[in-house]
Order: structure tokens, then sequence, then C-alpha cells
């Protein structure tokens, strides 16, 4: 069982953090790249790691993405209090804030399964768990990365967007997971380039504000069973 090291980094500036996980992600690719060139009595342990955060307002831009889809000019962002930063990750945009769990799995695959489709999908997989335990039905829909609710209906809004940056079968950007959100920023975007489907929250869904840690426990609980990950 591989050993994942959980750090919950809180409030976080999402340029800050973007630094923090990039440093973890290329400390995991350079320990990869040593231990090719030693015996395996003489390799160092790899590290992995589970970053959770949250995020002033910040709109951010994929690399596939259109800076069209956002809907505020540099002036209408700062009355906001909002930032944006075109990032390296899959996808187009969305919005992060307060009231948002941000997941940043950094794992070397290698040391778990090499398939990108398999791990989106235990990334997903783990937000579907972790709202059937509030009593929350939720899926995916095909072609779209993150999770769903209502998805075969005109009401089908998303809870929970998905983007990943992989190189060298190593992972950097994650999840974000609408809690407490205010959603109302997301007015100001095109989420995810998608314009015929809303956006929603936990607490919205439940008509109260939710514990943040409470969720953020669950979360884990479910990324050990998927991932056979002991949190260190």
């Amino acid at each position: 069982m591989k050993k994942v090291k959980y750090l919950d980094i809180g409030l976080i500036d999402y340029q800050t953090a973007w630094d923090y996980q990039t440093a973890r992600f290329e400390e995991i690719i350079n320990r990869k790249l040593q231990n090719r060139n030693l015996a395996p009595n003489e390799q160092e342990k790899q590290l992995h790691y589970l970053i959770f955060c949250e995020h002033p307002h910040v709109y951010t831009l994929g690399r596939n993405g259109k800076e069209e889809h956002l809907l505020l000019n540099e002036i209408a962002l700062a009355e906001k209090g909002a930032s944006f930063v075109k990032i390296n990750r899959g996808g187009d945009i969305t919005y992060h804030g307060p009231g948002q769990i941000v997941g940043y799995p950094l794992l070397d695959l290698d040391e778990f399964f090499t398939d990108i489709g398999r791990y989106i999908r235990f990334l997903e997989e783990m937000v579907i768990r972790t709202l059937s335990e509030y009593g929350i039905n939720a899926s995916r829909i095909d072609g779209e990365s993150g999770v769903w609710l209502d998805v075969e209906t005109p009401q089908a809004r998303k809870i929970c967007a998905v983007g990943v940056h992989l190189s060298r079968w190593t992972t950097m950007h994650g999840f974000a997971f609408n809690i407490n959100t205010d959603l109302n920023y997301f007015g100001n975007i095109i989420p995810c380039g998608i314009v015929d489907k809303g956006v929603t929250s936990l607490a919205h869904e439940l008509g109260h504000e939710v514990d943040v840690e409470e969720v953020k426990q669950k979360l884990i609980k479910h990324f050990k069973e998927l991932f056979q990950a002991e949190i260190v």
C-alpha cells in the first residue's frame, strides 16, 4: 500500500499554491529519474501528496480554453475582487473561491496505475461517493469531466470540476468541489465552456451551510479506498 502525505494548506493565493504544488511535482519527477539509475536497494522511497486548500476569488483558464469564456474585463475583475490566471491543466475556464474544496493530488502513477482515464474517473468517483453520504445521487456526463447532478434532465448542473496535468506519469492540479461556494461568481464565466448546463454547490442542494472539514474527511476516506493508499 502506497503512502500519501495529506496536507491542508488552508486559504492560499492561487499563484502561491501553484508554485507550492509545482515544487512538490518536480520533487517527485526528480526522485523518479534519480531512482532509475540506482539499484533497487539504493533507491529513495517515492513521496506522494494529497493537498487540500481554498483560494480567494480567482478564474483559471486551462491550456485548451478560450479567453472569451471570461465575461469580465480587468476593471470588472478588480471590482469583483477576483484575479485571472492562465495555467497548464487541461480543460477550459473555471472559478475557485471561498467555500470550495480544491484538491491537488500529486502522485507518481507509475506506482499506482498508468491510465489517465482511470485516474480522472477515480477523482470523480471520490466526489460521487462523498455526495452519496449526503443523500445526493451524482454521476458523470459522457464527453465531459467532473461530477454532475440530474444529468439526463434540463436541470443538469456541475458540482465539481476536474482538470489535471500529467508529465512522466506524475499528476498535478486536480478537482474543485463546491461546498459553501458563492455561485454568483460562476455567472461571470462560461464554466468549462459549457453554455447549456448550470453549476451548483453542496450547500445549495441541501439548503444549509455544510461543515467543510467533515466533507474533507469523507473525501480522504474514499481516496484511500479507491487508490488503495495509506494517508500519513
